[in-house]
């Protein structure tokens, strides 16, 4: 595996683990308000566990995954950082840090 591409698995695994963190903690508050958020979360968390899988195969379409990657992180970051709740906020940064490594391997 290439070392541009260890960095873009490390940081989309990170950034799996912290939607799921979040979209769990979300579901926990039973707010409808956070609907938006849970949803975003899950989105960011499949598609940063499929662009992992592709990057960590060196994969000949892991650029247009990447690509995907990162704007669905920037969307997942995006409404994240519209709440205060701790979770919401570590998913958030999470998701930008994604999104620059998805968008330097892109």
């Amino acid at each position: 595996m290439k070392k541009d591409s260890i960095s873009c698995v490390e940081a989309c695994l990170n950034c799996y683990t912290a939607c799921l963190d979040c979209a769990n903690e979300n579901i926990k508050m039973a707010s409808e308000e956070m609907l938006d958020c849970i949803q975003l979360c899950l989105d960011c968390a499949e598609i940063c566990n499929l662009c992992a899988r592709f990057c960590a195969t060196d994969s000949m379409h892991s650029k247009r995954i990447c690509e995907i990657c990162a704007d669905i992180c920037r969307s997942c970051a995006d409404e994240c950082e519209k709440h205060a709740h701790e979770h919401c906020l570590q998913c958030a940064e999470a998701c930008r840090t994604c999104q620059a490594e998805c968008e330097a391997m892109a």
